[in-house]
């Protein structure tokens, strides 16, 4: 049975909300969310989804387009990687700051100084990490790279993003290139991971279905131009590019960057931070909250990132990840930082011992914010501060509330560590109440 089409729908846009999408209401009230439009815009919306209460949607024409409004860099796939592309850089600043705003009104908190989004203006070729999927162009009989459609399970072909360092988009067409000639089809393959650290150095990993695929010879090796390359097999089962089997190596796989002068290895399917320079900036910012006579706790650590560069000389590092661990031992080792730092693997809600009235807490968790056990030991060990970085202000929002029973806020700071893109990073500094 052939699905049935959506309907086109004619409809006015009122304002940006949490996830990034612009509301409408249409004429008998039900709400639409839609990507591609501005607040104040007039536009036809292909309907993507249908629910009882509302309606997801893309735009596709724009009848009375917004003053704010500019030409998207990459005007076929910016609605799969960053869809504020259509807006002026100001007005993502705007939007931004008025999203953490609202995010805290929801909860009756006010936040004691305006609102500032730190960015380094940098727009674009800022990433230093990008996943491709693949496309096969059944007309010319020809691979692509790709990205999914927002809103569908559909692809969409593409040379390149504009997010991205140049480096990696040069070493992704090398690698589709050589598949190319070797005429692999797409769906032999799930994905390409290149990474880049900041001096422009790329490791690549390619993601196969085929636990048989061939090899890459040394010279298509050299060809790609890279650092390091690994093929793996990825179990074909899974939709997500997990590593089954490593199947090749070849030269350095692992990248080095350095964050406030401290050296971080990481693999390229590692967590690492997608853009260093504001990051570094963040860091900074919390550092002066940081009290170096005093023990530091760093939940939700990563690779350790924050806790060895500003986490002073006795600082304890809770990770969930064991991959993430592994490269935080690494670090810990390289840095000769075994007797001052401590990596624990261990969901940081099963690790609240840690959490003492005497240390410093640094918190930087997923978007779904602190789990509640630990909400409940930081308000029961009460410590002096907590550090809480956030890469969603709804759920940072949320459990501030929950703390301020006995914390009120010190400072805060936005940060645009994702332009062209709805994500935000937001500071808030808590102190015990006297």
């Amino acid at each position: 049975m052939t699905k049935k089409q959506l309907p086109i729908v004619e409809v006015k846009l009122d304002k940006i909300v949490g996830g990034g999408q612009t509301l409408g209401a249409l004429d008998y009230g039900k709400k639409l969310f839609a990507w591609g439009g501005l607040p104040g815009e007039t536009v036809n919306v292909q309907v993507t989804k249908k629910k009882s209460n509302f309606l997801e949607g893309v735009v596709t024409e724009v009848i009375t387009p917004s003053e704010q409004r500019v030409e998207p860099r990459d005007e076929d796939s910016y609605l799969s990687t960053s869809p504020w592309q259509i807006m002026t850089f100001d007005a993502e600043q705007h939007y931004k700051s008025a999203l953490i705003e609202e995010a805290f009104e929801l909860h009756d908190i006010v936040l004691p100084q305006p609102i500032g989004i730190y960015s380094d203006n940098r727009e674009f070729e800022y990433r230093n990490k990008i996943e491709y999927s693949f496309w096969w162009d059944k007309e010319v009989g020809q691979l692509d790279l790709a990205f999914f459609r927002r809103g569908t399970h559909g692809k969409i072909p593409v040379d390149k993003t504009s997010l991205a360092h140049p480096a990696i988009n040069t070493a992704a067409h090398a690698i589709r290139d050589t598949l190319r000639n070797r005429e692999t089809q797409a769906f032999n393959l799930k994905t390409v991971i290149v990474r880049c650290d900041q001096q422009g150095n790329v490791a690549a990993q390619l993601y196969v279905k085929d636990e048989m695929f061939d090899a890459f010879t040394e010279q298509e090796l050299k060809d790609f131009q890279i650092a390091g390359f690994e093929l793996i097999f990825s179990n074909p089962k899974s939709p997500a590019s997990v590593i089954t089997k490593r199947l090749q190596a070849w030269g350095e796989t692992t990248l080095t960057d350095s964050i406030l002068d401290v050296p971080f290895t990481y693999a390229v399917e590692g967590f690492f931070q997608i853009n260093i320079p504001v990051y570094e900036k963040a860091l900074l910012d919390m550092k002066e909250w940081v009290d170096s006579n005093k023990p530091t706790v760093d939940l939700y650590s990563g690779v350790g990132s924050i806790g060895l560069t500003i986490g002073g000389d006795n600082v304890t590092m809770v990770e969930i990840n064991e991959h993430a661990v592994r490269e935080m031992e690494r670090n810990i080792t390289a840095m000769d930082r075994a007797k001052t730092a401590k990596a624990i693997l261990a969901p940081s809600e099963t690790a609240l011992e840690h959490i003492t009235s005497d240390s410093t807490i640094i918190l930087d968790p997923p978007r779904a914010g602190l789990h509640e056990d630990v909400v409940t030991k930081l308000l029961e060990a009460a410590p002096e501060r907590i550090i809480y970085l956030s890469c969603n202000p709804v759920t940072q929002a949320r459990d501030v509330a929950r703390l301020a029973e006995k914390y009120g806020i010190r400072h805060h700071q936005g940060y645009n560590f994702f332009p062209r893109t709805p994500h935000i990073e937001h500071l808030i500094v808590l102190d015990k109440k006297a």
